[in-house]
């Protein structure tokens, strides 16, 4: 796993091992999922939920975003993190916190440009978090679920409405944006 483009282009990132519900983003997916928002992360506030590795998040942050909040209950995930943002040289611009990814949304009144979800499959959890982000998100923002291929997921959150959705085998990736900025 690696960093694709930005600052720290190249970088090898460090995953997590031997968990069954630890599931890296592919390349192919990371580099869908940036090319379909590379001119929404510059300058902006990125939320990694359920970061893992942190990898999306640190990608976010080599192409310029502001900051990044990395979000994971773990503590081999949040440590796992912190090393990354150190070999890539941005651990100024990221925050790691070792919380349960659903009561930081519940009780944050942080709002974020950009979010990036990927819970274990198949558990609730995205289905759970999704109202919640919804409503921290800056009205220009943007989120996108990375889910099981069979993960049912509502047409719109509160104010946010599915805008896009592509498959990549058994992966679904799903980009919901403020109904305000969805064009019909």
């Amino acid at each position: 796993m690696r960093v694709i483009t930005g600052s720290a282009r190249g970088r090898v990132l460090e995953t997590l091992k031997g968990d069954d519900i630890v599931r890296p983003t592919t390349d192919k997916v990371k580099e869908a999922v940036f090319s379909s928002i590379q001119f929404e992360v510059e300058g902006r506030d990125f939320i990694d939920v359920f970061a893992g590795s942190g990898q999306m998040g640190i990608e976010a942050l080599s192409r310029g975003a502001r900051s990044a909040l990395f979000l994971d209950m773990s503590k081999k995930a949040a440590a796992v993190i912190e090393r990354n943002l150190k070999v890539t040289n941005l651990q100024h611009l990221g925050t790691v916190m070792c919380v349960d990814s659903l009561a930081f949304l519940r009780n944050t009144s942080r709002e974020f440009d950009v979010a990036f979800l990927d819970p274990p499959y198949n558990r609730g959890l995205l289905q759970e978090a999704m109202p919640l982000i919804a409503q921290r998100m800056k009205k220009t923002g943007v989120i996108i679920c990375e889910s099981a291929l069979n993960d049912e997921l509502l047409q719109k959150y509160y104010n946010f409405t599915l805008d896009r959705e592509r498959t990549y085998g058994k992966i679904k990736v799903s980009t919901y944006r403020h109904e305000d900025f969805v064009e019909s």
